[in-house]
Parts: C-alpha cells; structure tokens; sequence
C-alpha cells in the first residue's frame, strides 16, 4: 500500500523538532552536529535570531499579494541583489528549479528578440544537475533523472565538464547560449577550471550567445563570496539562485543584465508566490548577515580551515578516501568505500552530510561555524573510520 507521502524519497529514520545553530535536536532527543544544512539551504544555521524577528514581523502585517501590485521588500531586495553582483534586473521565483526555468526562457527570448528565434538550444555540461522540472532534468541530462519521464523536451547539448574543446566545437548556428555550474554539486562536489568558465565567457562574446550559470547551491556566500563567480573573476549574462538566499525559507531569483533580459516584457513570464511580502522579508533578513562586516571574510577564513581539517582526514586514512575536493565551504570527501553506507553510519554517530555523485560524500555547513564545530566533525568522522575497520575487517 502506498504511503500518504508520495515514495520517491529515500527517508533517513530520524525526525528533527528544533534547531539551534549549527545543530539538530530529534524527537528522541538526540543532538545531530548539521554538515548538510538541508542540502545548502540553511546557511545561516537553525533559528538564526536576526531572521526569525524579520519572519515574525512581517507575518505580523502582511504575508502576500500579487504580483500584480507594488511589494516594497521585493523591491528593496532586488535592488540589493543588483547593487552586489554583476546584474541590472531580478526575477523572484520559490525555488531554484524555477530560477533556471525563467533562465532558459530568458536565453530563447533574447535570441527571439533580436532576430534570431533559430537560436534556442543550450550547451550544458555532462554530471551536471538543475532541478526537477521536465525542463531542468533535459539540462541536467543524467540518465537517472530522466529515465521514465520521455519524451523530454529538446534543446539542450551535452559536452564533457571542462572540456573546452568539446564545448567550443558543440556550438552551432542553433546555440543561445551556455547554461553551467561554477561548481558541480550533485555531480560530485566538482569545481569548474578557471580556464573552463573563462573560455565559456569568451565563446559567449565570440558568437553572441549569453553565459548562463547556476548558482543555486554555490551562491548565497557558500564560496566564501556573495557568489561563486567572484571567485571565479567570470561574470555571466543570466544567474539562477536560491537555496541559501532564504536561509530555510523558499526564495529563489534568475538574476540578469538589461540586455540579455530585453525580450522579458510585460506578460512573458510569472509567478504566483515568488517574490511575496514574507518571502522577500526573510530574503532580506539573510542578506543583511551576508553582507554585514567581517562576514563573507570569515566563511572564507573557515572555508580554508575546514578543508585543511578534512585534508588530514584523508591523509590519516588514505585506505577509505581519496582526497577532499570543492569550493569554499561547498566541500566533499571523494571515497574509495561506498559514500552511501559512510554517511549513513555518519549519521548514526551524529553528523548530517549529504550524498552527491562520483561517490563523494558532501559536506555543507552552515556559514555560521567556527573552529569547535570543525573539530567536532572531525572527531565523529574519526571514530566513524575507527568503526569501520573494526567492522569491515
């Protein structure tokens, strides 16, 4: 018999009733140390107190509207979002699926509008993950995503992640424009060559197609800057966003230049909740720790700290990893046994982390850690290593 919840999640058997910072308390009253952050959402760790007074005054006055009226705080947050990255225009969307739904949209619309409808399809990168919409798996092109769901919809070519060569020679007269990840997440914790990004950038200008990144997992402060890109030094033409931007709560944004979002008028694209009152109150609330003094500073600080801790690891147990790899603190630890069962066994010794391809065990903590919390996942992954040769051997 089926449960009341659709099955197409594989359940860990835990169920969390509060949060504090960097921690999780379950019902039965255990204390998990959280290295997953909901998948890079929670940013700012449980409860963080600047965002629950913004949450609870604005549920106080209003919750939401349409978009067809003036909101102030969507106002005031595309304003930010504009004021600090290399955009002139925001799209506010509930999630980072729809972010990339309004990107797509944008690149066939720009071609649209001047004069080359031919030009739709998107070059994108083999590994790569967007979200789950019909359209986003098409992207995304990994066959356990798409298996079952044909026929999916066209305009979406495939070439190797970091391959220039292939990426250069997949572009046609039907290309609009590259859509890539700084940073593989669900692929395996892979990051982007500077030299990749830099020469998608260049191809872009070369044959007038727009960049496209993803920046939902690696945004939000997750490389140690407001976005990855800057790291990178590589800015795009189109940007989708979401996950850490609201802290817990579902905001989401496709971020754009003047030029690439002329086609967008009036009419051409939509949403329901994306960008209301309490969404956009709480997005505002999340960039002010962002951007507040010392901030963004002190994640690269901890960035560099936390993989140095996990580099030991692997160096003390060269027999069940292979190495550290990531951006910031977008971390995973790259195993020779299964990542699967490590993480779960993780989990039973109180650190939550998060599975992601190439059999690499994700590690995304919230922004707000220090030294203590590195050390404690230190220790339980230690004793997690400890148990596994008591039991493997």
């Amino acid at each position: 018999m089926i449960s009341a919840t659709l099955p197409v999640y594989k359940r860990q058997p835990v169920a969390f009733e509060r949060g504090e910072g960097a921690y999780l308390y379950a019902t039965d009253g255990r204390r998990f140390l959280d290295f997953a952050s909901g998948i890079a959402v929670t940013m700012l760790g449980h409860a963080h107190p600047h965002l629950v007074a913004e949450l609870k005054s604005q549920a106080e006055k209003l919750w939401h509207v349409s978009n067809i009226f003036e909101i102030p705080q969507q106002t005031r947050l595309a304003e930010r979002l504009v004021a600090h990255s290399f955009a002139d225009t925001v799209f506010f969307s509930n999630s980072g699926a729809e972010a990339i739904e309004c990107g797509i949209k944008m690149v066939r619309k720009y071609h649209h509008a001047t004069g080359h409808p031919e030009r739709y399809r998107l070059i994108c990168t083999n590994g790569a993950f967007h979200g789950r919409t019909l359209a986003t798996i098409a992207a995304g092109g990994q066959k356990k995503h798409t298996e079952g769901f044909g026929p999916l919809p066209d305009g979406f070519d495939h070439v190797a992640f970091n391959n220039m060569n292939e990426l250069r020679a997949a572009v046609t007269g039907k290309t609009a424009g590259i859509l890539v990840e700084p940073v593989h997440g669900e692929g395996g914790i892979l990051p982007a060559d500077k030299a990749f990004l830099e020469g998608c950038r260049k191809v872009a200008d070369e044959y007038g197609l727009l960049l496209f990144f993803d920046e939902v997992q690696t945004g939000a402060g997750r490389t140690g800057k407001l976005f990855a890109y800057e790291t990178y030094g590589v800015a795009p033409d189109v940007m989708a966003i979401a996950k850490g931007f609201g802290g817990g709560f579902p905001v989401g944004a496709c971020l754009a230049t003047e030029k690439a979002a002329q086609g967008m008028t009036a009419g051409a694209h939509g949403s329901t909740f994306g960008g209301n009152p309490l969404a956009t109150a709480v997005g505002n609330a999340v960039l002010d720790v962002l951007l507040s003094d010392g901030f963004l500073a002190n994640v690269a600080r901890m960035a560099a700290h936390t993989r140095a801790a996990f580099a030991g690891v692997v160096k003390r147990h060269p027999d069940l990893f292979e190495e550290v790899r990531g951006l910031g603190l977008m971390l995973g630890l790259k195993c020779k046994i299964p990542s699967d069962a490590f993480g779960a066994h993780l989990l039973k010794n109180g650190l939550l982390t998060v599975g992601a391809g190439e059999n690499v065990v994700r590690l995304a903590p919230p922004l707000i850690i220090d030294e203590r919390h590195v050390d404690e996942a230190v220790q339980i992954v230690e004793r997690t290593c400890l148990e596994w040769h008591q039991t493997k051997h």
